[in-house]
């Protein structure tokens, strides 16, 4: 097992942060929450110009054909400055499982058109991600060759800028299928609704939802596992925004413990305030091993589960410890809701919960140790 980076995986990462960090500041950030849509089209634009947007799409669709790790360090990137664009809702809800599970024909319908930076996505997997049983809360009735879908699926990640939503649903043999819809298609609605980091999750609402043969992702033979692998991805990449989230609050706390002083000392000379940025750094480093190793499992293809949930439950945990300790350090300019740091601190609250927080985490690791000690044959 060696978690070193390959000189490709390296470029990436220096890319993304290259780009990001040049092309995004709080001013910046702050007009584009003025806005309806409330993301950076000129950064996304400046994404697809420098091939990030294709990392995780096959070449034969203009992608570098890249896994999840690649995708990864351009979301923890994306955290380090906490950029309105929709990366994690298109590139691992969307483009991913396409890439993975989609047919030739929906590669060629959708991908190019996210390398290209004109096509967004989405999934709606709250519902199975936060359920006690893991079954989509939208119902698909099988009818012709198409599928009719009723039920809402609550804050769908950016639904409003999707072209198209990956739905998972359950049909009355309570199977799965993963279909994609319209979010312009008739009984379809997008009800809006802003989340803690000032992002739009709308809600989706299906009425009498016709989806064509054309637009099923996976049939109901092999769309359980599809959609196993899909929470996965989707709350890996979760784990890689909070750590870029947090090491960038971390260093802005350092530089401003740095630069204050108290009593004729710089701030950062204080014990109390060393020993509690020394704690949310060993926090980050827990976070980051973690992450690195639930994204090498998925991407070798071994069994991931558990790394994933382990990873998931530190970035949640250790992560809101985190950006409460940057905020807590800033003293009163932490407390301005203007002040950059406390964007970090909404970011952070927000990935803590996003799929699930970390009594979840906890609830599905112990489940999955007492199932395999049950399924242990006795002695």
């Amino acid at each position: 097992m060696d978690f070193a980076f390959t000189d490709e995986q390296q470029a990436v990462s220096e890319a993304a942060m290259g780009l990001l960090g040049r092309l995004v500041d709080p001013e910046r950030i702050l007009a584009v929450e003025q806005t309806d849509d409330i993301v950076d089209r000129e950064l996304w634009a400046a994404l697809s110009a420098a091939d990030l947007l294709g990392l995780a799409v096959p070449e034969a669709h203009g992608g570098a054909g890249y896994g999840l790790t690649e995708l990864c360090l351009l979301l923890q990137a994306q955290g380090n400055v906490v950029a309105p664009v929709p990366l994690w809702a298109t590139l691992v809800l969307g483009a991913l499982p396409l890439a993975q599970f989609g047919s030739p024909e929906l590669q060629a319908r959708w991908l190019p058109g996210v390398v290209a930076g004109d096509v967004m996505l989405t999934a709606a997997l709250n519902g199975v991600a936060m359920g006690v049983h893991g079954v989509p809360p939208v119902t698909a009735t099988a009818v012709g060759d198409g599928w009719v879908l009723n039920g809402t699926e609550l804050a769908v990640p950016q639904a409003h800028l999707a072209r198209r939503i990956v739905v998972p649903a359950h049909t009355a043999d309570e199977e799965i299928v993963l279909l994609l819809v319209d979010p312009q298609a008739p009984g379809v609605s997008l009800e809006r609704t802003v989340t803690t980091n000032r992002e739009i999750h709308p809600h989706l609402h299906l009425t009498d939802v016709a989806v064509p043969a054309g637009d099923v992702l996976v049939d109901p033979t092999s769309a359980r596992a599809a959609l196993e692998t899909l929470v996965m991805a989707a709350t890996a990449g979760l784990c890689a925004l909070q750590v870029g989230v947090c090491e960038s609050a971390l260093r802005q706390t350092a530089l401003y413990l740095n630069q204050r002083n108290q009593f004729g000392r710089p701030l950062s000379s204080f014990q109390g305030t060393m020993l509690r940025a020394a704690d949310a750094a060993i926090d980050i480093e827990a976070m980051r091993v973690t992450l690195w190793n639930a994204t090498w499992l998925f991407d070798t293809g071994r069994d991931a589960t558990d790394a994933v949930q382990v990873a998931k439950w530190q970035a949640s945990e250790r992560g809101q410890r985190t950006v409460h300790a940057t905020q807590h350090l800033h003293g009163g300019m932490g407390a301005d809701i203007t002040y950059p740091i406390h964007r970090y601190f909404l970011w952070g609250k927000q990935l803590e919960l996003l799929l699930g927080g970390p009594s979840l985490q906890l609830a599905r690791i112990g489940a999955g140790i007492a199932a395999r000690a049950l399924a242990e044959p006795k002695t």
